[in-house]
């Protein structure tokens, strides 16, 4: 009798390990009492040895014999690439920052407030 291995499908969050991915799998539940739907996830370290998944890819992981402390799970396929901007968090506070008035313009501003004064 052979068993069936579980199957999740979830995004990949982190692709930073070598041969290693982090999967997010969300599941909703329906809350016992009140009967409200609830969106629960939880991160699966799976094992990835050609590294083809990327950052915000769908795959399908796999249940399979532990292969470290804490990976328990491997990359079937990979069912959809994913569209994320390649943009480091650095570059983003830069963007929003305000740019510095650089010297040629403070000393203009000086020029016209010393000709303002002057008879």
């Amino acid at each position: 009798m052979e068993k069936k291995r579980k199957v999740r499908t979830g995004r990949v969050i982190s692709d930073k390990m070598e041969k290693t991915v982090v999967v997010r799998v969300e599941t909703i539940q329906q809350h016992p009492l009140y009967r409200r739907m609830l969106r629960r996830a939880k991160k699966f370290m799976a094992h990835d040895p050609e590294s083809a998944c990327h950052l915000g890819d769908w795959v399908r992981i796999e249940e399979t014999r532990p292969l470290s402390k804490t990976k328990r799970w491997r990359v079937v396929e990979v069912l959809v690439r994913g569209q994320v901007a390649e943009v480091q968090p650095a570059e983003i506070g830069r963007e929003l920052e305000a740019p510095a008035p650089s010297e040629t313009e403070n000393t203009k501003v000086e020029d016209a407030e010393n000709k303002e004064g002057m008879p």
